[in-house]
């Protein structure tokens, strides 16, 4: 579950029932710091802005048309009109025990591609160092990332600038080597 598109969905929803237009994007963001929740809803100032109403005002109606029960534990309405959302600890830990009995964790197999990723380019005529340790490991994490999200992944290791460039197109499926 992706928990930021379900509240922009419900805070979206609120500020249409509230009198914005259709198309009023809420701006759902994690919050920077916990005394502003979990997440804020920021888009209330630019849709009051365009309905010529107090932001506050805005935040205030919105807040009666959104419906968070068992999601937030409290929703409230922070400076000029930011709407503040703080999740329900009961509601997260039921979904995270949820996504936990789920096969995958419920991450769905996105469009599979074929992707090649280049872990580190040591240059063999310089000392090594673990500066190309760190590269290798983010590029193997990337390619666990990718590969448990359904992609076929060819890896591959440049060794810096000696020596031939490797091609990869004979590699790919349907893609003839040039």
């Amino acid at each position: 579950m992706n928990i930021q598109a379900l509240l922009s969905a419900k805070v979206s929803q609120a500020m249409v029932l509230a009198g914005a237009p259709a198309d009023c994007e809420p701006q759902v963001r994690q919050s920077a710091r916990v005394q502003f929740g979990d997440y804020q809803a920021n888009g209330i100032m630019a849709v009051a802005k365009k309905l010529g109403q107090a932001p506050r005002q805005l935040a205030e109606t919105v807040i009666q048309h959104l419906d968070l029960t068992g999601i937030a534990s409290k929703v409230e309405i922070a400076g000029p009109g930011f709407i503040n959302i703080f999740l329900d600890h009961n509601w997260l830990a039921s979904h995270a025990r949820e996504a936990l009995r789920l096969p995958r964790l419920g991450v769905q197999l996105a469009e599979p591609q074929t992707i090649v990723v280049d872990y580190s380019a040591p240059n063999v005529a310089k000392e090594m160092h673990v500066g190309h340790v760190r590269s290798t490991i983010i590029g193997d994490a990337a390619v666990r990332t990718l590969e448990f999200l359904g992609h076929q992944v060819i890896r591959a290791n440049h060794v810096g600038d000696w020596g031939n460039a490797v091609r990869y197109a004979d590699r790919v499926p349907g893609k003839a080597a040039e």
